[in-house]
């Protein structure tokens, strides 16, 4: 038999709502458990909480008691008796939990979480890099907020050449009128191929900054800058009529990227009857390689400092010239062509070099040679290419804010974007030059300096090899347009009488200018003496065919230089 389940009475309340008071004794009471807290309420009060599920504990700024808890009321007045127990009782382990030590700005995060460790040496870099940028934004709005002090111009930049009182300033042309013009040239004519030249060496392809080569020296090597009318290769041609224009692939490079220059240059031209010659000048620039001239951060200006354009310049052309021998395999193998090195005497030892003597055609009855050179060969597929071969310098990261060691093997894309941006007019030349020479490939080294303050010694970081004809493309350089502003000048030259004549890029301003010189300038025995301003000679305003009209004006800058720098 299953036994019976009894129900515990439920005590009658005749005095109002809820058990009778503890205190009464009664028959009824006896099965209800002892010691349990009750709050007494009437009908109009609300009930008490058996658990508050709603108190907020994650507020930091509220103090922490280890007696909190959900079932904490001892500081409700329902609770009189057991208000003493609760503030006896302590949590075992009552230590708040240890902080992080990562810094101050953890002590303002609302969240109680640990931090993730950053790598403090790419916080490092991070600094460096802020503060180099605000050092440039603080230079930049420096010169914006004083438009009327010197300019980088004027303090930088100086003429390539003295302008002398007996010079006859004939015309001027603003670099605007070039970025119209457009020619097409049909292929050229090799005439004659002079010279020798070495096999490229693959394994420099492979180099990296983590296996770079130091830049050795070959003081043993000769190399040649001879201009167009000391060539006796060109002279024989101009003996035999072959053109009526001559000129070397620097110089036609030089007029090609004319509107991409900074820095002042000079071209000596000699219309000799019905022939025209492109020269420069002994000791010109033009034997050297601007470096950073098209950045918008200024050089010291001071010469002697190694970080001057004329100190950059002479270490860019020693590193080209260094590097162009060094990626060769120097084992003795040539490829020699008809032709020994036509500057070279006979038993010296003389740079891998090739020249190429070709032949353009202007118009039916003008032609233009041109010496043009490359420095190496490769065979390729059974199939002989020629190569040209330049070099990238770094000399401190701090100016162009890119450190090559750390970026040309993540970002070499990057690396070149800054070059060419702060050396837009070398790397326009170069390929102008690989163009002229229809060189197969154009190599471009990338060399640093072991320490920023040591201009001595380097080491080769990369070697990169592009098509001349897809580079000049990335670069926006059009060969139309540079043949365009050669044939303008040359249609310019052919216009003045028989003399001596120099171009003579503005210092300051985007325009070159044409002077008449006497039969002796630039010689040896020839002084010069700077001109004053007032004397300047002003160029005839006329319109020339096919051309706009160029804008007049005689301010030639007083600020001179010697033919060297």
């Amino acid at each position: 038999m299953v036994g019976s389940f009894d129900v515990a009475a439920v005590p009658f309340n005749p005095d109002g709502w809820g058990p009778p008071d503890a205190g009464v004794a009664s028959s009824n009471t006896t099965n209800l458990p002892h010691n349990v807290p009750f709050a007494p309420f009437s009908r109009s009060d609300k009930l008490g909480r058996i658990a508050d599920w709603t108190r907020n504990f994650n507020n930091p700024t509220r103090s922490k008691n280890p007696s909190d808890a959900v079932f904490d009321f001892t500081n409700d007045d329902s609770f009189p008796a057991s208000a003493e127990d609760d503030a006896s009782f302590r949590l075992v382990d009552g230590k708040p939990p240890p902080r992080p030590k990562f810094g101050p700005k953890w002590r303002f995060q609302q969240q109680r979480q640990l931090p993730q460790r950053k790598d403090e040496e790419v916080e490092a870099k991070k600094r460096e890099a802020e503060k180099e940028r605000a050092r440039r934004d603080r230079l930049y709005h420096l010169n914006r907020a004083n438009p009327n002090g010197p300019r980088r111009e004027a303090a930088v930049f100086k003429s390539s050449v003295d302008i002398q009182p007996e010079w006859n300033m004939r015309d001027q042309i603003p670099f605007s009128t070039f970025s119209k013009l457009s020619f097409t040239v049909s292929e050229p004519e090799d005439l004659q191929f002079c010279g020798g030249l070495e096999y490229y060496d693959r394994t420099y392809d492979r180099v990296t900054p983590k296996s770079e080569r130091r830049l050795e020296r070959f003081k043993n090597r000769n190399f040649f800058k001879v201009t167009t009318t000391d060539d006796p290769v060109i002279r024989k041609l101009a003996n035999e009529d072959k053109a009526t224009v001559f000129a070397t692939d620097s110089i036609l490079s030089t007029l090609m990227c004319a509107p991409r220059s900074v820095y002042s240059w000079d071209i000596v031209v000699q219309r000799v009857g019905n022939k025209l010659f492109f020269d420069k000048r002994d000791g010109s620039q033009l034997d050297l390689l601007s470096v950073h001239e098209t950045s918008q951060e200024p050089l010291p200006e001071a010469k002697e400092d190694i970080n001057s354009a004329h100190s950059l310049s002479v270490e860019a052309a020693y590193i080209n010239q260094n590097f162009s021998q060094q990626v060769l395999i120097r084992d003795g193998n040539k490829v020699n062509f008809g032709e020994p090195n036509p500057f070279a005497n006979e038993g010296e030892e003389v740079a891998s070099v090739a020249y190429r003597y070709r032949r353009w055609k202007l118009d039916n009855e003008m032609y233009l040679v041109a010496r043009c050179e490359v420095q190496s060969v490769l065979d390729v597929n059974k199939q002989r290419s020629y190569l040209t071969l330049n070099a990238l310098n770094e000399f401190d990261p701090k100016y162009s804010g890119v450190d090559w060691r750390q970026k040309l093997e993540t970002q070499r894309g990057a690396v070149l974007a800054t070059e060419l941006k702060n050396n837009a007019n070398k790397l326009a030349k170069w390929t102008a030059q690989a163009l002229l020479a229809s060189a197969d490939m154009m190599k471009l080294g990338y060399v640093s300096r072991i320490h920023p303050r040591d201009h001595f010694n380097h080491v080769v970081l990369a070697v990169v090899g592009y098509k001349p004809k897809d580079f000049a493309a990335q670069i926006n350089l059009n060969p139309n347009n540079m043949w365009g502003i050669v044939k303008s000048i040359v249609d310019l030259c052919m216009k003045l009488e028989e003399g001596k004549y120099v171009l003579v890029k503005d210092p300051s301003k985007p325009q070159v200018r044409i002077y008449q010189v006497p039969a002796d300038a630039f010689e040896n025995d020839y002084v010069e003496e700077p001109l004053p301003e007032e004397e300047q000679a002003q160029p005839p305003a006329e319109v020339a065919d096919g051309e706009e009209a160029t804008t007049i004006s005689n301010d030639v800058t007083d600020k001179q230089i010697d033919n060297k720098a």
